[in-house]
């Protein structure tokens, strides 16, 4: 997109959250109200692409805002206001609202949020440097060539390494898959606390 004047480009960003935060696309298909959440600056240099808002985050608005996000912090090494740095971090999930509880956990991000609004957003990181793809539905959308699957994904990390790192979910209720893939936090984990590092001292 054109380059735009600093007062500008934090106007244009202002009028587009307003409208993010306005959206009832899915309106009809969610249990609730809409309450989009998500975390956004242009000058943000990490981005994280993660699924869709959990229900205590769609309780309080704030997102990851519960153990994933305990467990998120921790393989990034970021404190809590580090992590909540808009001009650090932008949280950019595939869907903005809670998409409500399913059989087996909560059902998956609203197809209708990633089309209407990602390019805008994603287009507007003019200072971006590094991308945590978590999640097999943020995997489709940011890496449509893995098609073998999340674990396949993560077990490949280094093809995508510096700029892009696919991860799995954080949620307890993949502790199973952790306690079976130990190398995940031996391995992965200390490298992209490494990076991260190098990132936020840019």
């Amino acid at each position: 997109m054109p380059r735009l004047s600093e007062a500008r480009l934090a106007a244009d960003v202002a009028a587009l959250l307003a409208d993010v935060a306005a959206c009832r696309a899915c309106a009809a298909h969610l249990p609730h109200e809409p309450r989009p959440v998500l975390q956004f600056d242009p000058a943000a240099r990490i981005l994280i692409a993660a699924q869709a808002p959990g229900r205590k985050v769609h309780e309080t608005g704030v997102p990851f805002n519960d153990a994933s996000g305990d467990r998120l912090r921790r393989w990034l090494g970021l404190s809590r206001d580090e992590f909540y740095d808009p001009k650090l971090v932008a949280l950019v999930p595939m869907a903005f609202c809670y998409p409500g509880q399913g059989d087996s956990g909560d059902l998956p991000p609203r197809p209708e949020c990633a089309p209407r609004w990602h390019a805008a957003l994603l287009g507007r990181l003019s200072r971006l440097q590094l991308t945590l793809v978590i999640g097999s539905h943020a995997l489709a959308y940011h890496l449509p060539d893995e098609r073998d699957g999340l674990t396949a994904a993560v077990e490949g990390w280094r093809r995508h390494w510096p700029d892009v790192v696919p991860l799995p979910h954080p949620s307890p209720t993949n502790n199973r898959w952790f306690a079976r893939h130990r190398w995940f936090e031996q391995e992965l984990v200390p490298r992209l606390q490494q990076r991260v590092a190098e990132v936020r001292r840019r």
